[in-house]
């Protein structure tokens, strides 16, 4: 998991890098035909919009730190037609309208060629209109949701870009796991309801682990910033699942491996990217 993450932050920055060329001009020239960043001491500058703070911050420092490694190994190396890349860093503190506003400053303000972040989906969403509208590639190493790059209509988001997977593909992994590999016949499902995140992957796995004979005894929901799962985690016990589906984030879930274990149900717990931290250990 550690190894995907990290190649998706190296994807990200690669993204980036190759959208340099095509809209660096465009996007921060001043009007007489020379661009800001030759004005600016040789530099192109690309926004990070990411989660430095606040309840999903392990995504956003690890990506940071990558594409920070990324881009000094680039720089060393002579940066892109001799000109050095510069990162202009936004926390959006974990929050949809921080990331919003922080697309606003990169883009208006700071006059980016490039945007990467969101680490979620939700942050990632919220800064797609205005990435569109300022014709402003916006490139998320994580963000799973479909609807980062397609919106619910349909229509698509022309300059969001994603590197990962996407949550329906995980799901189905995660329920073809437990049906061929662990040979599970009964789960229980326990999702985040308050995540549309949490919810794509549950009906997912739901569908895919219904569709090939197994049965889902159990379909409970917790809320995100709960701390306490255990009357919730009785009534999954009582279905006597052999295998719990869990798509949350690692603060939450954390929690709930470490009370389900506490109750004694002792059966295989399994979820998707949201469980991608140290944190999730040192919490269970």
């Amino acid at each position: 998991m550690k190894l995907k993450k990290f190649t998706s932050i190296f994807a990200a920055t690669a993204l980036a890098l190759g959208v340099l060329a095509g809209c660096g001009e465009k996007s921060s020239s001043d009007g007489d035909g020379e661009s800001s960043s030759s004005k600016d001491g040789g530099t192109i500058k690309i926004g990070l919009n990411l989660e430095l703070t606040g309840a999903v911050a392990s995504y956003g420092t690890s990506e940071a730190d990558g594409i920070q490694l990324a881009l000094d190994e680039i720089n060393e190396a002579g940066g892109i037609d001799g000109k050095k890349i510069e990162l202009v860093k936004v926390d959006n503190k974990s929050e949809a309208a921080e990331a919003t506003s922080g697309a606003v400053k990169l883009t208006t303000q700071d006059k980016v060629v490039a945007i990467i972040g969101a680490a979620t989906s939700g942050a990632t969403v919220a800064q797609a209109q205005i990435a569109n509208d300022n014709e402003t590639p916006l490139i998320s190493p994580s963000g799973t949701s479909p609807t980062v790059t397609v919106n619910e209509d349909g229509s698509l988001n022309e300059y969001v870009f994603r590197t990962s997977f996407i949550d329906p593909f995980q799901g189905t992994v995660a329920a073809n796991f437990a049906a061929n590999e662990l040979k599970v016949k009964k789960a229980a499902i326990y999702s985040d309801n308050s995540s549309d995140y949490s919810k794509g992957l549950a009906k997912s796995f739901k569908e895919y682990f219904e569709s090939v004979g197994g049965e889902t005894v159990a379909n409970e929901s917790y809320v995100a910033k709960d701390s306490d799962f255990r009357s919730t985690l009785t009534r999954i016990k009582s279905a006597n699942p052999e295998f719990i589906f869990i798509p949350g984030y690692y603060e939450e879930v954390g929690l709930i491996v470490k009370q389900a274990r506490e109750m004694g149900i002792d059966v295989p717990l399994m979820g998707a990217d949201g469980w991608d931290s140290p944190t999730l250990l040192d919490l269970a």
